[in-house]
């Protein structure tokens, strides 16, 4: 069954929004922020004809809210006055920022994606929960688990098979990034 561009455009908006929204509050602040953010995916829907929602959607994204943040910052410019210092500093923060450096969109992608895990991680019931984090954060063997937690190996194992099937399926998704 083919996509239609609702839904496609949907999945991005929860996908990227949050991250996004991060990276906007880091160029004009947290009042224009979610603005800047809802522009472009406005944008993106009055240009769905035009553009495939592929790979590079990502990049268009993060470009086009670089894009409207320094549109908005020259236009905050224009209606404060601001002084030769301010520019400058908000020309040094928009390079700083900038999309190119990938290393910063990393930086904002792997805080979100982090937080994402965690969230997922804490959503799994009690005992698996507290088997995974031995096992995964502290990188603890099976048997250590058993001896800790006063419970079989084979009942170790049951909670890290749950652990795992219900991690893969809640972050399935990101195996697409």
């Amino acid at each position: 069954m083919e996509e239609t561009f609702e839904t496609t455009y949907k999945a991005l908006f929860r996908k990227y929004y949050a991250g996004l929204l991060f990276y906007a509050i880091r160029l004009v602040g947290e009042e224009e922020a979610e603005d800047v953010v809802q522009d472009v995916f406005l944008e993106l829907w009055r240009r769905r004809e035009h553009i495939e929602a592929g790979e590079q959607i990502q990049a268009f994204l993060y470009r086009s809210v670089y894009t409207k943040a320094l549109n908005c910052l020259k236009h905050r410019a224009i209606v404060d006055n601001y002084n030769a210092e301010e520019e400058a500093f908000y020309q040094k923060r928009l390079e700083f920022y900038q999309p190119d450096h990938s290393d910063v969109i990393r930086r904002i992608e792997n805080q979100e994606l982090c937080r994402e895990i965690h969230e997922a991680i804490n959503e799994l019931p009690d005992k698996c929960r507290e088997v995974f984090k031995l096992s995964y954060l502290h990188d603890m063997k099976n048997k250590d688990i058993a001896d800790v937690m006063n419970v079989s190996l084979r009942t170790v194992e049951a909670h890290m098979y749950k652990a795992l099937k219900f991690l893969r399926k809640r972050l399935g998704h990101l195996l697409a990034l």
